[in-house]
């Protein structure tokens, strides 16, 4: 039997933050984008969470592995740190490895997921 909740939270409320993140991130990618952490929670309105909330890196685990079983890859790739390296926490690595990703070299790895998520859902411009 399922859980009526997720860390506290209500399904129905965990859902709607989990549809609100794809959204961002897919309007990133659409852009060819990139978003932040704290960006990105700013725009989860659902919910509270704050860019280093372990509630957040479940959600984010959840869409990575959802999206990787629909062929469009690793979505969360386009989440990146404020500062220092501007690139996913160790997190998404980590799935990423379990995905089947090659992650001895993480920008490789990171780079290479960024431009498989960017071609599924950017825009081609007009010709």
């Amino acid at each position: 039997m399922l859980s009526k909740s997720k860390f506290g939270i209500p399904r129905r409320i965990w859902e709607a933050a989990r549809q609100e993140a794809v959204a961002v991130k897919i309007d990133r990618a659409r852009l060819r984008g990139m978003v932040l952490y704290s960006d990105l929670v700013r725009q989860i309105r659902s919910v509270k969470l704050a860019p280093h909330d372990p509630r957040l890196f479940h959600l984010l685990g959840e869409i990575s592995v959802e999206e990787d079983a629909a062929q469009r890859g690793m979505l969360t790739v386009l989440v990146v740190h404020k500062i220092g390296d501007r690139q996913p926490g160790q997190g998404f690595y980590e799935l990423a490895s379990q995905l089947g990703r090659d992650t001895s070299d993480v920008l490789s790895c990171w780079v290479a997921e960024i431009h498989r998520v960017h071609a599924i859902w950017s825009v081609k411009p007009a010709t």
